[in-house]
């Protein structure tokens, strides 16, 4: 979706400024041109030698080139730019685009900017949850500004709080939501449910039954989904990931049988399902109410099956859902996942393999192939999650408007 956009990218003094370079990179792999502006405050955090070798372009700074005497046009960088993006913005930036202080390139490209902005702020605590900032960050809302949230994680000063820039990753995604936005979305109207990451079945208070499943390929296939205008229900369980699309309604549980239960409420108004989640097989018969103590005898757990949540939904299936399961085999795969599809009512599954490196749980890449009803294959190669996550809603959404 960013192929071929021109993207602004502005650079501000914050301790954050070295993602900046992340963020270009993955700009640039996206497919987009990108003109970096710093300001000079930037420049004391990462150097233009870096910026232009990633982008390819001359770092913009000063109005006028020192060598020559030529004159960087504000105006024409506006009008240019399918999209800006000032990441990291700091307080005194934030401060400067809402009061027009225009003593540095990159507040007047700004304020001649024609195309969306996006505003990532990056600051300490303390400077974030000021009055006088939280105001800048409501104006520059009412000044049409996209304020990319910042999230929750260490910050310089070894606080844990908001305040640190959102990762490089989910700034692109923001972008390409904005950007999507401004064309029709092919699944506008459709409602799906996405399930993601693992189910823990406890043992005692501290303990637990779970798995290795990171929730990324769920996460992946819900942020598609929105992209594409889906209305997302995205059930999910214990996992550190964030849904950054505004179309997606996140609940979050933590046992098979949670999730199971609010499946079977939210599935009968769903057009469609994508089961990605690793729903543990079994839990404990009993869970101890204290902490279970060391010893040297041994100990036996009895265990009970879990409902199956996908089974579940398969059963209560109306005419013109769509269900789509995942397996995750390691013997007998294609005939295994080719079996699912049959006893658990889907349209196609995702069969992938924790086999081979690279892909299935803890990994940012996956290789999959696709079994249809029909027992129809589709190999494909290894690809990173989000590009899988497209693949795999292309199926879908042809079944869905077909």
């Amino acid at each position: 979706m960013l192929k071929g956009k021109k993207v602004i990218l502005g650079i501000t003094g914050s301790i954050a400024a070295y993602k900046a370079a992340y963020l270009l990179r993955l700009l640039v792999k996206e497919g987009a041109e990108v003109q970096v502006i710093i300001t000079p405050a930037g420049k004391e955090f990462i150097t233009t030698v870096t910026l232009s070798a990633l982008s390819g372009k001359p770092v913009l700074s000063e109005f006028f080139e020192n060598t020559d005497g030529s004159w960087h046009s504000h105006v024409d960088l506006g009008i240019w730019a399918d999209i800006m993006v000032v990441a990291p913005a700091s307080a005194n930036t934030m401060g400067k685009m809402v009061n027009a202080i225009c003593d540095n390139l990159l507040i007047t490209t700004y304020l001649s900017a024609k195309c969306p902005v996006v505003v990532a702020p990056a600051m300490d605590l303390d400077m974030f949850a000021h009055p006088a900032n939280q105001r800048n960050v409501d104006v520059l809302r009412q000044f049409g500004a996209h304020i990319v949230e910042p999230g929750t994680g260490e910050l310089a000063s070894g606080l844990e709080g908001k305040g640190r820039m959102e990762e490089p990753d989910g700034i692109v995604e923001r972008l390409k939501e904005i950007l999507g936005s401004e064309k029709k979305k092919s699944l506008s109207g459709k409602k799906v449910l996405v399930t993601a990451g693992p189910t823990y079945e406890n043992i005692d208070p501290v303990r637990f039954i779970g798995n290795y499943s990171s929730g990324k390929m769920g996460f992946a296939i819900a942020e598609e989904l929105a992209t594409r205008g889906a209305e997302v229900s995205l059930i999910a369980g214990p996992v550190s990931l964030n849904a950054r699309n505004s179309l997606i309604n996140r609940t979050d549980v933590v046992s098979a049988n949670e999730m199971d239960q609010v499946c079977q409420e939210i599935f009968p108004d769903c057009d469609a399902a994508v089961f990605a989640a690793a729903v543990s097989d079994y839990a404990p018969e009993n869970k101890s109410e204290d902490k279970i103590k060391r010893s040297s005898d041994n100990i036996s757990l009895q265990l009970r099956p879990n409902p199956d949540v996908a089974a579940r939904a398969g059963i209560i299936k109306k005419k013109g859902q769509i269900t789509v399961g995942f397996a995750l085999e390691t013997n007998n795969e294609e005939v295994n996942a080719a079996k699912k599809v049959q006893t658990k009512n889907f349209d196609f599954i995702v069969l992938n393999s924790p086999n081979n490196e690279g892909e299935g749980f803890m990994t940012d890449t996956n290789r999959i192939s696709i079994i249809h009803r029909d027992h129809k294959k589709e190999n494909f190669p290894l690809k990173s999650k989000q590009e899988v996550a497209c693949d795999i809603v292309n199926v879908l959404e042809q079944k869905l408007l077909s």
